[in-house]
């Protein structure tokens, strides 16, 4: 039987049971009150006639007693007997049209005919003497009076019991309907106990079923005993399962297949490869890694990344750059003692993000560490850095010498020359600088990829390092008639800087301002305090940079295209200013909008 029908019987059960239980009160009710409607209609109402015809047969005997014994015979005796017997002949038919009791018929049938004769006697006996009145009148009285009495208390007896039945009824009534009442709440007791009971438990069931399928256990199925809603709910379970239980075979065969395949690909990969998961617990990690961080995998794999890095000083790096979620410098490259020789490892930290079909969202899954053996263009690198350094040394002697013969040439102890001789002898000069400024800066690069620029970290005032920038750069400024405006605050915090560099960095900053600004423009210099920190600002009102340009132009050899205000830089400047800022602990970068100027921007640590 389907749940709803059952749940739909016992509101239907429990409905009959107030209407039976309201109906046979009413019944009752019903029945009570028609008894009582008799009690009063058959007894009662003759015991009030008795009482009647009592009064009048008492009227009559003293009518009469008066006649007799006081020879009364006036017309007003007359009248009153009159009316008394009117009275009581009434009362004996009304009786006799309500007898209702047993020997109740024939004892109305005896009191009229006792009545007739007394009746008789009495308008027969108007000069009666008291003698005739003791022996024929007054027994008659005594006699129908008894009768009277008789009827009364036939009636008053059967009122009595009729009451005592009617008590006897209101007691059974009351009993069934406590016993009614009782079943009806015990009933009702079971009815909802036992529908919360049967709907509960299937959904207990079904719950703990649940909790074994999240736990990825499908083999608790649902039992089917009954023909219900909650039946078919357990069948359709049941297939579910079998469906997960198939599924879960061939993924999970799909998914060995799968993890193997993964795992041998990064085994033989011939970078440092560590996975971990969302806890940052190792989950894999390959040969190449466990040998560079001289741990087995067995210790590896399934110990937390913080554990490890306590050990580990290697892997603390790492560690390090987890924390961040990336390295902390693209171009970080670790040098590691690999084998007994030293080895360069680029360090590079991935995050994992796994698609949530449930919640359709991205979802934060662990980390990849990867090293990567760099050593051999490290070596390229030193090469470059080499041939760098030595071709600039070597090219700063012949440049000197020529810049020396030029100055010579322009002396007129040597001779006088001509205007178009002066021109080519200066164009020479100028080129010859630039050519000199091009080999300092190289000698600069290869000096910081060598790791061999020494900073002089002092405590320094950015006023006097401005100041100092903006009288070396005056005759710049002249020859495109500029202007030059220092916006600094009365009270700046001294700064721990190179001055040298940093005010390398700031020439750099306001010569390349000066090369892209217009005729009778202006440039701005500016700083105030920023935290622990001291900003400087660089504005011009040039053609400005492309907002794809603005971390490029800080990168080796790189110029802006499209600039026709300046050529031939060797896009080293910017470069080497990002170096000397970051070494000293402070950053560089620009804010710039095409037509509207550019503004760089360094800072420095108080």
């Amino acid at each position: 039987m389907k749940l709803k029908t059952k749940i739909l019987l016992g509101y239907l059960v429990v409905l009959a049971l107030l209407l039976g239980l309201g109906g046979f009160h009413l019944y009752t009710l019903h029945q009570l009150d028609r008894a009582a409607q008799n009690i009063l209609k058959d007894n009662l109402y003759s015991v009030q006639l008795g009482q009647q015809m009592t009064r009048s047969l008492d009227n009559l005997l003293v009518n009469q007693q008066q006649r007799v014994f006081l020879q009364s015979d006036s017309e007003l005796h007359g009248t009153s007997l009159r009316a008394d017997l009117d009275q009581l002949e009434v009362s004996l038919q009304k009786e006799s049209q309500n007898v209702t009791e047993p020997g109740e018929g024939e004892l109305a049938a005896s009191m009229r005919q006792n009545f007739g004769e007394l009746k008789v006697q009495l308008e027969s006996s108007a000069g009666a003497t008291s003698n005739d009145y003791f022996v024929s009148v007054l027994p008659k009285y005594e006699v129908l009076r008894e009768q009277i009495s008789q009827m009364v208390s036939l009636n008053t007896d059967a009122l009595l019991q009729k009451n005592l039945e009617a008590r006897e009824t209101a007691k059974q009534v009351w009993q069934y309907t406590i016993a009614l009442l009782v079943f009806s709440v015990l009933f009702t007791l079971a009815f909802c106990f036992s529908v919360p009971e049967a709907l509960t438990q299937p959904i207990q069931r079904l719950t703990a079923s649940l909790e074994f399928v999240a736990q990825r256990n499908f083999s608790q199925t649902l039992p089917i005993q009954r023909d219900d809603e909650f039946s078919t709910v357990a069948q359709v379970f049941n297939r579910m399962l079998v469906r997960l239980r198939e599924y879960e075979k061939s993924t999970l065969a799909e998914l060995m297949t799968e993890k193997n395949r993964i795992q041998s690909i990064i085994t033989n990969l011939d970078e440092a490869i560590v996975l971990l998961d969302a806890d940052q617990r190792i989950i894999l990690a390959n040969p190449v890694s466990c040998r560079l961080l001289a741990m087995p995998a067995e210790q590896l794999e399934g110990a937390l990344a913080g554990e490890v890095a306590a050990q580990n000083d290697l892997f603390r790096e790492m560690a390090k750059a987890m924390e961040t979620g990336k390295a902390a410098s693209p171009e970080r490259v670790l040098s590691i003692t690999d084998q007994g020789e030293e080895a360069f490892y680029r360090l590079a930290v991935f995050q994992v993000l796994a698609y949530n079909q449930v919640l359709e969202q991205q979802e934060f899954a662990g980390y990849i560490l990867s090293l990567r053996n760099v050593s051999d263009f490290k070596k390229l690198d030193q090469v470059k850095s080499n041939f760098l350094a030595t071709v600039s040394h070597e090219l700063k002697t012949p440049l000197a010498s020529i810049n020396y013969s030029l100055r010579l040439l322009q002396n007129q102890r040597i001779g006088d020359l001509n205007g178009e001789q002066q021109q080519l002898i200066s164009t020479i000069k100028t080129e010859n600088q630039r050519l000199q400024k091009m080999v300092t800066e190289l000698l600069d690069v290869a000096r910081l990829e060598n790791g061999n620029i020494q900073l002089n970290i002092t405590t320094a005032n950015v006023a006097d390092i401005v100041q100092y920038a903006a009288e070396t750069i005056r005759l710049q400024l002249r020859e495109k008639n500029l202007g030059l405006e220092v916006d600094l605050p009365p009270q700046l915090p001294p700064v721990k800087a190179d001055v040298e560099k940093t005010a390398w960095v700031l020439l750099n900053l306001l010569s390349n301002a000066i090369r892209y600004s217009a005729q009778n423009d202006k440039i701005t210099v500016s700083a105030k305090t920023e935290k622990n920190e001291v900003v400087v600002r660089v504005t011009d009102h040039g053609p400005g940079i492309e907002p794809q340009q603005h971390e490029r132009i800080f990168q080796r050899f790189v110029q802006i295209p499209g600039k026709t205000a300046y050529k031939g830089g060797s896009g080293l400047g910017l470069s080497i200013s990002r170096e000397f800022i970051q070494t000293q602990g402070g950053r560089i970068w620009v804010k710039s909008t095409v037509g509207q100027g550019s503004t760089f921007v360094f800072t420095l640590m108080c």
